[in-house]
């Protein structure tokens, strides 16, 4: 994922929902990856997990039901 690519965030309230969903998201070929929740944005967790924004509605689908998630953000 390059900086030019848009890009979203889903935050959690702890780190362990925020490894679950990674490797949900993974299973489905779904580029993502755990970094440092941005400065801008407030998380009880301070992980987050940034995906493509063209992947969004693909991620909700996977985590709704399965795994509690704080918000998704587009940056």
């Amino acid at each position: 994922m390059t900086q030019k690519e848009s890009s979203g965030v889903v935050l959690f309230e702890s780190v362990s929902h925020a490894l679950r969903a990674e490797k949900l998201i993974k299973a489905e070929k779904i580029t993502c990856k755990l970094i440092p929740v941005p400065r801008h944005l407030s998380s009880d967790c301070g992980v987050c997990l940034r995906f493509r924004t063209d992947a969004q509605e693909h991620i909700e689908n996977i985590l709704r039901g399965k795994l509690d998630f704080f918000e998704i953000r587009l940056l």
